[in-house]
Protein backbone atom coordinates (compact mmCIF):
# COMPACT_ATOMS: atom_id res chain seq x y z
CA UNK A 1 0.00 0.00 0.00
CA UNK A 2 1.70 3.61 -1.02
CA UNK A 3 -1.23 6.48 0.46
CA UNK A 4 -3.65 4.10 1.16
CA UNK A 5 -3.76 2.87 -2.34
CA UNK A 6 -2.58 -1.15 -3.25
CA UNK A 7 0.89 -1.87 -5.03
CA UNK A 8 -1.71 -3.88 -8.19
CA UNK A 9 -4.59 -1.14 -8.18
CA UNK A 10 -1.92 1.10 -9.23
CA UNK A 11 -0.38 -0.88 -12.04
CA UNK A 12 -3.78 -2.53 -13.17
CA UNK A 13 -5.08 1.81 -13.38
CA UNK A 14 -1.51 3.17 -14.72
CA UNK A 15 0.58 0.80 -15.93
CA UNK A 16 4.35 0.13 -15.16
CA UNK A 17 6.92 1.53 -14.69
CA UNK A 18 5.52 4.01 -12.58
CA UNK A 19 6.58 6.85 -10.45
CA UNK A 20 3.96 7.00 -7.29
CA UNK A 21 4.38 10.04 -5.02
CA UNK A 22 3.27 10.08 -1.68
CA UNK A 23 1.77 13.09 -1.37
CA UNK A 24 0.99 13.36 2.24
CA UNK A 25 4.59 12.26 2.68
CA UNK A 26 6.07 15.00 0.16
CA UNK A 27 3.99 18.15 2.02
CA UNK A 28 5.83 16.56 5.57
CA UNK A 29 8.97 16.49 4.69
CA UNK A 30 8.93 19.79 3.02
CA UNK A 31 7.03 20.88 5.58
CA UNK A 32 10.12 19.72 8.12
CA UNK A 33 12.59 21.28 6.52
CA UNK A 34 11.22 24.90 6.90
CA UNK A 35 10.13 24.19 9.84
CA UNK A 36 13.69 23.19 11.25
CA UNK A 37 15.32 26.18 9.46
CA UNK A 38 13.06 28.59 11.29
CA UNK A 39 13.33 26.56 14.76
CA UNK A 40 17.21 26.82 14.09
CA UNK A 41 17.90 30.31 13.18
CA UNK A 42 14.28 31.79 13.89
CA UNK A 43 14.38 36.07 12.21
CA UNK A 44 17.31 35.00 10.67
CA UNK A 45 16.06 31.97 8.73
CA UNK A 46 15.76 32.72 4.94
CA UNK A 47 15.01 30.20 2.24
CA UNK A 48 14.34 26.93 1.87
CA UNK A 49 15.19 26.14 -1.75
CA UNK A 50 13.16 22.80 -3.51
CA UNK A 51 16.09 21.43 -6.00
CA UNK A 52 13.85 21.71 -9.47
CA UNK A 53 16.28 19.28 -11.04
CA UNK A 54 15.42 16.35 -8.64
CA UNK A 55 11.85 16.05 -9.91
CA UNK A 56 9.84 19.13 -11.11
CA UNK A 57 6.54 19.16 -12.65
CA UNK A 58 3.67 21.82 -12.50
CA UNK A 59 1.92 20.07 -9.79
CA UNK A 60 5.13 19.79 -7.48
CA UNK A 61 6.11 23.55 -8.21
CA UNK A 62 2.37 24.58 -6.78
CA UNK A 63 2.88 22.16 -3.77
CA UNK A 64 5.89 24.00 -3.21
CA UNK A 65 4.05 27.05 -3.07
CA UNK A 66 1.28 25.50 -0.21
CA UNK A 67 4.40 25.10 1.55
CA UNK A 68 5.79 28.92 1.08
CA UNK A 69 9.42 27.71 0.40
CA UNK A 70 11.67 28.25 -2.90
CA UNK A 71 12.26 26.93 -6.12
CA UNK A 72 16.05 26.31 -7.25
CA UNK A 73 15.88 26.22 -11.16
CA UNK A 74 19.26 25.75 -13.35
CA UNK A 75 17.82 26.27 -16.87
CA UNK A 76 15.31 27.77 -18.99
CA UNK A 77 13.52 24.78 -19.38
CA UNK A 78 12.94 24.44 -15.33
CA UNK A 79 12.01 28.18 -14.82
CA UNK A 80 9.70 27.51 -17.48
CA UNK A 81 7.53 24.79 -15.64
CA UNK A 82 7.76 28.00 -13.01
CA UNK A 83 6.12 29.74 -14.70
CA UNK A 84 4.02 28.08 -16.17
CA UNK A 85 3.06 27.10 -12.59
CA UNK A 86 1.93 30.73 -11.81
CA UNK A 87 4.96 30.43 -8.53
CA UNK A 88 6.47 33.50 -6.93
CA UNK A 89 9.45 34.25 -8.93
CA UNK A 90 10.10 36.25 -5.53
CA UNK A 91 11.04 32.61 -4.24
CA UNK A 92 12.87 31.55 -7.61
CA UNK A 93 16.85 31.09 -6.97
CA UNK A 94 18.73 30.24 -10.54
CA UNK A 95 21.45 28.58 -10.62
CA UNK A 96 23.77 26.87 -13.69
CA UNK A 97 27.03 26.70 -15.04
CA UNK A 98 26.50 28.13 -18.05
CA UNK A 99 23.40 30.38 -18.27
CA UNK A 100 22.82 31.04 -21.73
CA UNK A 101 21.50 34.72 -22.64
CA UNK A 102 18.70 33.72 -23.29
CA UNK A 103 17.98 31.83 -19.55
CA UNK A 104 19.49 35.32 -18.08
CA UNK A 105 17.39 37.36 -20.07
CA UNK A 106 14.33 35.02 -19.23
CA UNK A 107 14.83 35.10 -15.81
CA UNK A 108 15.61 39.05 -15.22
CA UNK A 109 12.53 39.57 -17.12
CA UNK A 110 10.55 37.12 -15.56
CA UNK A 111 11.56 38.46 -12.09
CA UNK A 112 13.90 36.13 -10.52
CA UNK A 113 14.63 37.14 -7.06
CA UNK A 114 18.18 35.75 -7.02
CA UNK A 115 21.19 34.62 -9.83
CA UNK A 116 23.53 32.94 -8.57
CA UNK A 117 26.63 33.57 -10.41
CA UNK A 118 29.02 31.14 -11.36
CA UNK A 119 32.00 32.44 -13.59
CA UNK A 120 33.49 35.85 -14.29
CA UNK A 121 31.83 35.95 -17.80
CA UNK A 122 28.94 35.42 -16.07
CA UNK A 123 29.21 38.42 -14.17
CA UNK A 124 29.26 40.54 -17.32
CA UNK A 125 26.45 38.87 -19.35
CA UNK A 126 24.17 39.17 -16.57
CA UNK A 127 25.10 42.63 -15.57
CA UNK A 128 24.65 43.93 -19.66
CA UNK A 129 21.61 42.10 -19.32
CA UNK A 130 20.30 43.63 -16.49
CA UNK A 131 21.46 46.96 -17.89
CA UNK A 132 20.02 46.64 -20.80
CA UNK A 133 16.54 45.68 -19.19
CA UNK A 134 16.66 49.00 -16.92
CA UNK A 135 17.23 46.87 -13.89
CA UNK A 136 18.90 45.76 -11.14
CA UNK A 137 19.66 42.02 -10.72
CA UNK A 138 20.17 40.86 -7.21
CA UNK A 139 22.72 37.84 -7.21
CA UNK A 140 24.79 35.76 -5.00
CA UNK A 141 28.52 34.18 -5.88
CA UNK A 142 28.50 30.76 -5.83
CA UNK A 143 32.15 30.01 -3.79
CA UNK A 144 33.73 27.14 -3.78
CA UNK A 145 35.60 26.66 -0.23
CA UNK A 146 38.04 24.26 -0.32
CA UNK A 147 36.06 22.08 1.26
CA UNK A 148 34.70 18.26 -0.26
CA UNK A 149 32.23 16.20 1.09
CA UNK A 150 31.09 12.79 0.57
CA UNK A 151 28.38 10.32 1.48
CA UNK A 152 30.37 8.40 4.61
CA UNK A 153 33.26 10.83 5.05
CA UNK A 154 34.53 14.78 5.63
CA UNK A 155 37.51 15.62 3.66
CA UNK A 156 38.84 19.42 4.19
CA UNK A 157 41.04 19.94 1.21
CA UNK A 158 41.36 22.63 -1.39
CA UNK A 159 39.18 21.07 -3.61
CA UNK A 160 39.66 22.91 -6.97
CA UNK A 161 38.81 21.11 -9.72
CA UNK A 162 35.39 21.60 -9.98
CA UNK A 163 33.34 23.40 -12.98
CA UNK A 164 31.37 25.12 -10.30
CA UNK A 165 32.07 28.41 -8.66
CA UNK A 166 34.41 30.91 -7.75
CA UNK A 167 37.76 29.70 -5.56
CA UNK A 168 38.43 31.24 -1.96
CA UNK A 169 41.64 29.74 -1.85
CA UNK A 170 43.22 31.16 -5.40
CA UNK A 171 41.74 34.72 -4.79
CA UNK A 172 39.01 34.36 -7.34
CA UNK A 173 36.35 35.10 -5.20
CA UNK A 174 37.37 38.09 -3.79
CA UNK A 175 38.44 39.05 -7.50
CA UNK A 176 34.79 38.36 -8.31
CA UNK A 177 33.16 40.44 -5.16
CA UNK A 178 35.06 43.52 -6.82
CA UNK A 179 33.87 42.74 -10.29
CA UNK A 180 30.15 42.73 -9.02
CA UNK A 181 30.42 45.68 -6.51
CA UNK A 182 31.51 47.71 -9.25
CA UNK A 183 28.73 47.12 -11.47
CA UNK A 184 25.51 49.07 -11.74
CA UNK A 185 23.24 46.70 -12.59
CA UNK A 186 24.03 43.85 -9.97
CA UNK A 187 23.00 43.53 -6.54
CA UNK A 188 25.78 41.31 -4.44
CA UNK A 189 23.57 40.31 -1.65
CA UNK A 190 25.21 37.23 -0.94
CA UNK A 191 27.24 34.40 -0.96
CA UNK A 192 26.75 30.50 -1.82
CA UNK A 193 28.18 27.10 -1.60
CA UNK A 194 28.12 23.69 -2.08
CA UNK A 195 29.85 21.14 -1.15
CA UNK A 196 28.27 17.89 -2.27
CA UNK A 197 25.06 15.79 -2.19
CA UNK A 198 23.91 12.65 -0.12
CA UNK A 199 25.74 13.90 2.92
CA UNK A 200 25.16 12.27 6.31
CA UNK A 201 26.89 14.26 8.73
CA UNK A 202 27.03 18.17 9.37
CA UNK A 203 31.11 18.86 9.76
CA UNK A 204 31.32 19.50 6.11
CA UNK A 205 28.61 22.09 5.80
CA UNK A 206 30.72 23.33 9.29
CA UNK A 207 33.23 24.16 7.63
CA UNK A 208 32.40 25.85 4.59
CA UNK A 209 30.47 27.99 6.67
CA UNK A 210 33.36 28.89 8.67
CA UNK A 211 35.18 30.00 5.30
CA UNK A 212 32.16 31.79 3.94
CA UNK A 213 32.22 33.41 7.11
CA UNK A 214 35.51 34.64 7.32
CA UNK A 215 35.33 36.41 3.88
CA UNK A 216 32.04 38.01 4.70
CA UNK A 217 33.89 39.79 7.67
CA UNK A 218 36.83 40.52 4.94
CA UNK A 219 34.07 41.89 2.96
CA UNK A 220 33.14 43.89 6.01
CA UNK A 221 35.87 45.23 6.40
CA UNK A 222 36.80 46.02 2.79
CA UNK A 223 33.57 47.50 2.00
CA UNK A 224 32.25 48.84 5.50
CA UNK A 225 28.98 47.14 5.43
CA UNK A 226 27.75 43.49 6.07
CA UNK A 227 26.15 41.20 3.11
CA UNK A 228 22.67 40.50 3.85
CA UNK A 229 22.25 36.62 3.24
CA UNK A 230 24.54 33.77 2.97
CA UNK A 231 23.15 30.46 1.09
CA UNK A 232 25.02 26.85 2.68
CA UNK A 233 23.48 24.77 -0.03
CA UNK A 234 22.47 21.27 0.94
CA UNK A 235 22.34 17.47 -0.59
CA UNK A 236 21.82 16.01 2.88
CA UNK A 237 21.56 12.32 2.73
CA UNK A 238 18.47 9.99 1.82
CA UNK A 239 18.13 6.45 2.88
CA UNK A 240 17.96 4.09 -0.39
CA UNK A 241 18.63 0.37 1.93
CA UNK A 242 17.13 -0.89 5.03
CA UNK A 243 20.35 -0.41 7.19
CA UNK A 244 20.12 3.89 6.39
CA UNK A 245 18.91 6.30 7.72
CA UNK A 246 17.56 9.68 6.52
CA UNK A 247 18.78 12.64 8.29
CA UNK A 248 16.34 14.38 10.40
CA UNK A 249 16.47 18.24 9.16
CA UNK A 250 16.24 19.52 12.45
CA UNK A 251 19.05 17.61 14.16
CA UNK A 252 21.31 19.07 11.14
CA UNK A 253 20.27 22.36 11.33
CA UNK A 254 20.38 23.13 14.98
CA UNK A 255 24.22 21.82 14.45
CA UNK A 256 24.80 24.34 11.46
CA UNK A 257 22.87 27.24 13.95
CA UNK A 258 25.23 26.73 16.35
CA UNK A 259 28.31 26.85 13.76
CA UNK A 260 26.94 29.95 11.90
CA UNK A 261 26.15 31.70 15.32
CA UNK A 262 29.71 31.25 16.91
CA UNK A 263 31.32 32.30 14.04
CA UNK A 264 29.59 35.79 13.61
CA UNK A 265 30.42 36.24 17.08
CA UNK A 266 33.40 35.72 16.68
CA UNK A 267 34.10 37.46 13.66
CA UNK A 268 31.93 40.54 14.92
CA UNK A 269 28.91 40.22 12.27
CA UNK A 270 25.51 39.71 12.80
CA UNK A 271 23.70 36.47 11.50
CA UNK A 272 22.80 37.04 7.69
CA UNK A 273 19.65 35.30 6.34
CA UNK A 274 20.55 31.33 6.19
CA UNK A 275 18.94 29.76 3.10
CA UNK A 276 19.32 26.03 2.17
CA UNK A 277 18.96 23.73 -0.42
CA UNK A 278 18.01 20.42 0.56
CA UNK A 279 17.99 18.76 -2.49
CA UNK A 280 17.05 14.95 -2.87
CA UNK A 281 16.04 14.74 0.90
CA UNK A 282 12.21 16.56 0.17
CA UNK A 283 11.08 14.54 -3.28
CA UNK A 284 14.11 11.40 -2.90
CA UNK A 285 12.26 9.16 0.09
CA UNK A 286 8.71 10.57 -0.55
CA UNK A 287 8.74 8.21 -4.45
CA UNK A 288 8.34 4.38 -5.21
CA UNK A 289 8.86 2.88 -8.87
CA UNK A 290 6.68 0.17 -9.65
CA UNK A 291 7.95 -2.69 -12.17
CA UNK A 292 6.61 -5.80 -13.58
CA UNK A 293 8.83 -8.82 -13.86
CA UNK A 294 8.81 -9.89 -17.57
CA UNK A 295 11.10 -12.95 -17.42
CA UNK A 296 14.36 -14.73 -15.19
CA UNK A 297 16.75 -16.31 -15.67
CA UNK A 298 19.60 -18.67 -13.57
CA UNK A 299 22.89 -18.02 -14.83
CA UNK A 300 25.96 -20.51 -13.39
CA UNK A 301 28.78 -18.33 -12.12
CA UNK A 302 32.86 -19.38 -12.59
CA UNK A 303 32.78 -20.24 -8.71
CA UNK A 304 29.58 -22.52 -9.51
CA UNK A 305 27.13 -20.47 -7.19
CA UNK A 306 23.74 -19.94 -9.21
CA UNK A 307 22.45 -16.06 -10.00
CA UNK A 308 18.71 -15.34 -10.67
CA UNK A 309 18.61 -12.65 -13.37
CA UNK A 310 14.94 -11.12 -12.68
CA UNK A 311 14.18 -8.70 -15.86
CA UNK A 312 11.53 -5.58 -15.38
CA UNK A 313 9.52 -3.58 -17.98
CA UNK A 314 12.08 -0.44 -17.06
CA UNK A 315 15.47 -0.42 -16.13
CA UNK A 316 18.16 2.44 -16.83
CA UNK A 317 15.48 4.57 -18.93
CA UNK A 318 13.68 5.80 -15.72
CA UNK A 319 16.64 5.15 -13.19
CA UNK A 320 20.23 6.00 -14.76
CA UNK A 321 21.86 6.15 -11.54
CA UNK A 322 22.65 2.80 -10.70
CA UNK A 323 24.90 2.76 -14.46
CA UNK A 324 26.11 6.20 -13.66
CA UNK A 325 27.07 6.00 -9.85
CA UNK A 326 26.55 2.42 -8.90
CA UNK A 327 23.83 3.84 -6.62
CA UNK A 328 22.20 0.99 -4.73
CA UNK A 329 18.04 -0.04 -4.36
CA UNK A 330 16.41 -2.09 -2.30
CA UNK A 331 13.28 -4.29 -3.25
CA UNK A 332 10.60 -5.59 -2.22
CA UNK A 333 7.74 -8.09 -4.35
CA UNK A 334 4.27 -5.71 -3.84
CA UNK A 335 1.35 -7.42 -5.16
CA UNK A 336 1.76 -10.63 -2.65
CA UNK A 337 3.23 -11.93 -0.05
CA UNK A 338 5.77 -14.97 -0.24
CA UNK A 339 7.61 -18.07 1.70
CA UNK A 340 9.52 -19.08 -0.34
CA UNK A 341 13.11 -19.27 0.50
CA UNK A 342 15.34 -16.22 -1.03
CA UNK A 343 17.66 -16.66 -4.06
CA UNK A 344 20.42 -14.64 -5.04
CA UNK A 345 19.27 -12.04 -7.42
CA UNK A 346 20.12 -9.55 -9.62
CA UNK A 347 17.03 -7.26 -10.77
CA UNK A 348 17.76 -6.10 -14.56
CA UNK A 349 15.78 -3.49 -17.30
CA UNK A 350 14.78 -4.16 -20.46
CA UNK A 351 17.64 -2.24 -22.36
CA UNK A 352 19.81 -3.64 -25.00
CA UNK A 353 22.92 -3.09 -22.69
CA UNK A 354 24.54 -5.22 -20.31
CA UNK A 355 24.76 -2.66 -17.52
CA UNK A 356 21.26 -2.00 -17.20
CA UNK A 357 21.16 -3.12 -13.70
CA UNK A 358 18.44 -1.78 -11.47
CA UNK A 359 19.76 -3.75 -8.13
CA UNK A 360 23.17 -5.42 -8.70
CA UNK A 361 22.12 -8.06 -5.76
CA UNK A 362 19.36 -8.78 -3.18
CA UNK A 363 18.04 -11.44 -1.77
CA UNK A 364 14.59 -12.04 -3.70
CA UNK A 365 11.96 -14.83 -3.14
CA UNK A 366 12.64 -17.52 -5.39
CA UNK A 367 9.25 -17.86 -6.53
CA UNK A 368 9.42 -14.20 -7.73
CA UNK A 369 8.21 -14.62 -11.44
CA UNK A 370 6.30 -12.99 -14.73
CA UNK A 371 3.59 -10.88 -13.69
CA UNK A 372 4.79 -10.24 -10.34
CA UNK A 373 4.90 -6.30 -8.91
CA UNK A 374 8.76 -5.44 -8.07
CA UNK A 375 8.26 -2.43 -5.90
CA UNK A 376 11.87 -0.18 -5.63
CA UNK A 377 11.71 2.91 -2.75
CA UNK A 378 13.76 6.35 -2.93
CA UNK A 379 13.62 7.17 -6.66
CA UNK A 380 11.81 10.44 -6.01
CA UNK A 381 15.16 12.24 -7.15
CA UNK A 382 16.30 12.31 -10.07
CA UNK A 383 14.26 8.82 -11.64
CA UNK A 384 12.11 10.44 -13.90
CA UNK A 385 13.84 13.71 -14.44
CA UNK A 386 17.10 11.87 -15.80
CA UNK A 387 14.91 9.55 -17.46
CA UNK A 388 15.15 9.40 -21.33
CA UNK A 389 13.92 7.42 -24.06
CA UNK A 390 16.98 5.18 -24.58
CA UNK A 391 15.50 2.35 -27.28
CA UNK A 392 12.59 4.82 -27.51
CA UNK A 393 10.31 3.44 -24.65
CA UNK A 394 8.18 6.20 -23.48
CA UNK A 395 8.69 7.47 -20.22
CA UNK A 396 6.66 6.33 -17.31
CA UNK A 397 3.78 8.20 -15.95
CA UNK A 398 3.87 9.66 -12.43
CA UNK A 399 0.64 9.52 -9.95
CA UNK A 400 0.15 11.19 -6.68
CA UNK A 401 -1.59 9.25 -4.26
CA UNK A 402 -3.21 10.37 -0.61
CA UNK A 403 -5.75 9.09 1.54
CA UNK A 404 -6.87 6.27 -0.65
CA UNK A 405 -7.12 7.95 -3.78
CA UNK A 406 -4.69 8.22 -6.80
CA UNK A 407 -4.72 10.83 -9.93
CA UNK A 408 -2.31 11.16 -12.95
CA UNK A 409 0.06 14.20 -12.32
CA UNK A 410 2.62 13.29 -15.12
CA UNK A 411 1.08 11.11 -18.14
CA UNK A 412 2.81 8.09 -19.76
CA UNK A 413 4.75 8.71 -23.42
CA UNK A 414 3.08 7.24 -26.27
CA UNK A 415 4.39 6.31 -28.97
CA UNK A 416 3.24 9.06 -31.24
CA UNK A 417 4.82 11.78 -28.52
CA UNK A 418 8.47 10.03 -29.50
CA UNK A 419 7.67 10.44 -33.10
CA UNK A 420 5.98 14.20 -32.76
CA UNK A 421 9.76 15.79 -33.55
CA UNK A 422 10.52 13.46 -36.90
CA UNK A 423 10.65 15.87 -39.96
Amino acid sequence: MIGGVSATQLAAEFGTPLFVIDEADFFGRATAWRDALQGAFGDRAGTVYYAGKSFLCKEITRWLDVVGIGLDVCTGGELAVAKAANFPMSRVEMHGNNKSESEIRSAIEAGVATIVIDSFMEIDRVGAIAKELGKTQRVFLRLTPGVEAHTHEFISTAHEDVKFGFSIASGAAWKAIAEVSSCESLELAGFHSHIGSQIFNSEGFAAAAQKLIALLAQYRDEYKKELPELDLGGGYGIAYLPDQETLVPATVLTELAAVVKAQCAAHGLAVPMISIEPGRAIVGPTTTTLYTVGTTKDVTLDDGAIRRYVSVDGGMSDNIRPALYDAEYHAIIANRSSDAPTVNTRVVGKHCESGDIVIRAIDLAADCGPGDLLAIPATGAYGRSMASNYNHIPRPAVVAVIDGKARLIVRRESHEDLLALDI
